[in-house]
């Protein structure tokens, strides 16, 4: 069994200043909060010189809150196959190899295929999607996606009438992710949804962030963005996606079915069990503010889930 440490729940660069922060006093402390205190590795982060896409269409659901700068998006992250701190996916997924890729589609569909990524992408147009992005742990971001609609993909598929769900599966390979040499998890990674939900407009396949291709540590070649939900919820690497009849059983979900609920719709009503989701804090921003229901996409999603027990079914 895992324990997470304090140093997982606040951003790392202000657990690691506590003392420092304690001893500065109320001015020094808004003073800090204004200038020194950033949430990113900022002697390391580099510009992610991957390439760039040209003519994004904007997608729908626009935000126009400040987006987080690009350098704390790309150094503070969790992916557990490079690692289960902070900073360890942009310091050991620099070799991982995202080319040749394939994706499976398979289970309850009329066009189950194996198909290479780059083919994959070919099929949709892509689109820049500025979500607002919370982690379960209570600290947010706002990332500008390149992506397709999950949905296009879902309809080319063609899933028959006994498609209730779908299963998405990360690569398994840890000579490339040595993160899965620890049984911190059981691997490879899984994440599901209903399959309602995965044909909501508001849920995306990412290849790309800042107009660049996805870096390694933020899930290249492919992952799932579901800005609604915690961000556990958005697998990376994915190699598999399964139509099934039942509910799968997810990672988070098995190892530790109290904390990780299958649907982790962000609800501010519904704790963790070892810390507030009331508040969050704002990568790149001292003091938290209010979690909103669904993150803030209540009035596209709330409808999926009339008549359930959001308390139960968290």
């Amino acid at each position: 069994m895992w324990n997470l440490k304090e140093a997982e729940v606040t951003p790392e660069s202000l657990y690691v200043r506590r003392r420092e922060f304690l001893s500065l006093g109320a001015a020094g402390a808004l003073g800090l909060a204004g200038s020194a205190l950033s949430f990113s590795c900022q002697a390391s982060a580099k510009e992610n010189p991957s390439p760039t896409f040209s003519n994004l269409k904007r997608g729908n659901f626009p935000t126009d809150e400040k987006q987080t700068p690009i350098a704390d998006v790309t150094t503070y992250n969790n992916y557990y196959e490079f690692g289960t701190g902070k900073g360890d996916p942009a310091e050991n997924a620099g070799s991982f190899h995202t080319r040749p890729w394939t994706v499976a589609l398979e289970g309850e569909i009329k066009k189950p295929e194996v198909v290479d990524i780059d083919d994959l992408i070919q099929r949709f147009p892509l689109e820049e999607r500025i979500y607002r992005m919370r982690c379960v742990e209570a600290w947010s971001m706002v990332i500008p996606w390149v992506g397709f609609p999950l949905a296009e993909l879902i309809k080319r598929a063609e899933p028959t009438s006994n498609a209730k769900y779908v299963a998405f599966t990360t690569k398994l390979d840890s000579g490339e992710m040595p993160g899965q040499k620890r049984n911190v998890l059981d691997w490879p990674y899984v994440e599901g949804l209903r399959i309602d939900e995965t044909m909501h407009p508001l849920a995306i396949l990412a290849i790309g962030l800042y107009g660049r291709t996805l870096p390694n540590q933020n899930g290249a070649p492919l992952r799932l963005v579901v800005p609604w939900k915690y961000g556990f919820k958005g697998i990376k690497a994915i190699v598999k996606i399964a139509f099934l009849k039942d509910q799968p059983a997810t990672t988070w979900n098995k190892m530790a079915p109290g904390e990780y609920g299958f649907y982790a719709n962000v609800n501010p009503e519904v704790d963790h069990p070892r810390w507030t989701q009331a508040k969050e804090r704002r990568i790149g921003e001292f003091f938290k503010r209010k979690t909103l229901p669904f993150n803030g996409y209540a009035d596209h999603v709330a409808k999926l889930y009339t008549g359930m027990d959001l308390r139960k079914s968290f």
